[in-house]
């Protein structure tokens, strides 16, 4: 099993009114940014995952967004670039990069090989068709997200796998010459996972790409139907796809008392708005998030009947109490917490996790010593579910072939930093 961790980088400052306030997406002007406050929270969060990898977790997991305070981390690659560096054992895995406001995913290919590479072979490298509040900050046309994301995905493997120069001609991408000097160290490429809100298109694409599917903080039911319909696709496909195709992020935050769980608990509700965590519908713009051909008539219907009139963004918007009933959020002293990470294993059978902490707005303090008491007591005991339970990870089960991958195997995908 492979257990990482995640937080979304929020922005945090009292003095800009915007913690525990509900704003409408992609409102917010950047006049409330201080950048003496981001220089802050970037090195923080550096910190932070730096720590992870110290305490034991096995990944860091990063995303990105962009035009809004509840993700600072709009260029992904930024700080995937310095934890290649700073870190020597845990996988990086960007989850994603936004192929369809890409206008030259060859230079997205050449940072990613040169991460790749910097990391001694530790990239895992996600891919996501991004948001409406994406393609509205980046000018990117809803109606050929889906073509752009597809278009990309096909040039970067060819730009990773093929010797140049070579010429490509598509419907959305051009070039007359395609020739990187850097390419990855991981061959034939990193290692590519597809995260997703259960979109029954990406779902479907994931399985077909013999991928291992993400998907990000759903709720069990449709997660598990989600998880299903990748074992149905791939069924189709000709294979059997297993816990190493499967990953799974959730909201877990580990304390030292259940009262001081409790306060840093609540805090995943009261930072700036953020459309997946908020308490109420003021944070989404439904102009922006339904835009004109970006999101299937299909998906949007299983959208409705599995999270409700809200949407699948919906599912987070409600009180702390139900979304602790539900577990939707798991917080508490490690006591507490093991049986209910047990459980979401039992149910959904996923062969990697993230854990989604340090958000909203809790502290430095809260993030750290629920780091500290993960390393100690959470991750050793998931670690024994996960072989209980015969959870296996894509580093341990090649989830295109379903083939165990030994050490002796596995050994030529990545070259070991010298400093590890």
């Amino acid at each position: 099993m492979l257990i990482g961790h995640f937080t979304e980088q929020p922005w945090q400052d009292d003095n800009t009114g915007l913690m525990g306030t509900q704003s409408l997406d992609l409102s917010v002007s950047n006049q409330s940014y201080n950048p003496q406050v981001g220089a802050r929270l970037y090195n923080r969060y550096l910190d932070e995952k730096i720590y992870a990898e110290e305490v034991g977790f096995d990944a860091l997991m990063l995303n990105e967004h962009h035009s809004t305070p509840f993700c600072m981390q709009g260029v992904t690659n930024v700080g995937a670039s310095i934890l290649a560096r700073v870190t020597t054992k845990a996988k990086i895995i960007i989850l994603g990069n936004i192929l369809p406001i890409w206008e030259d995913p060859l230079w997205l290919a050449e940072q990613l090989a040169m991460i790749d590479m910097i990391s001694y072979g530790r990239l895992v490298s996600g891919f996501v068709r991004g948001g409406g509040r994406e393609s509205v900050a980046h000018n990117a046309p809803p109606h050929f997200n889906r073509e752009r994301f597809e278009e990309a995905h096909d040039f970067l493997i060819k730009a990773w796998t093929t010797a140049g120069p070579f010429r490509w001609e598509g419907k959305h991408y051009h070039y007359r010459y395609v020739n990187p000097w850097a390419r990855p160290l991981q061959q034939p490429h990193p290692p590519i996972w597809i995260p997703s809100t259960v979109s029954i298109e990406t779902v479907q694409w994931t399985a077909r790409h013999r991928y291992p599917l993400v998907l990000l903080a759903t709720k069990l039911g449709p997660t598990k139907e989600a998880f299903q319909l990748y074992h149905d696709t791939a069924a189709e496909e000709g294979y059997e796809s297993g816990t190493q195709n499967l990953s799974y992020l959730f909201k877990v935050h580990v304390d030292e008392t259940e009262e001081l769980a409790e306060q840093a608990g609540r805090k995943y509700l009261s930072g700036v708005s953020n459309p997946f965590l908020v308490g109420n519908e003021g944070a989404v713009n439904p102009a922006i998030m339904n835009l004109p051909g970006h999101t299937s008539r299909t998906s949007k219907r299983l959208a409705a009947t599995a999270f409700g009139p809200a949407g699948r963004f919906g599912t987070n918007r409600r009180p702390y109490e139900d979304q602790v009933q539900d577990l939707s959020i798991i917080s508490g002293t490690p006591k507490s917490v093991l049986p209910k990470i047990r459980h979401v294993l039992e149910y959904l059978r996923p062969g990697s996790v993230f854990f989604w902490d340090g958000d909203g707005a809790m502290s430095h303090d809260d993030q750290m010593r629920s780091l500290r008491l993960m390393g100690e007591e959470v991750i050793p005991a998931v670690r024994e579910m996960g072989k209980e339970l015969e959870l296996f990870s894509p580093f341990e089960v090649d989830p295109a072939t379903g083939k165990s991958l030994t050490a002796t195997a596995a050994a030529p995908q990545a070259v070991a930093s010298p400093a590890a």
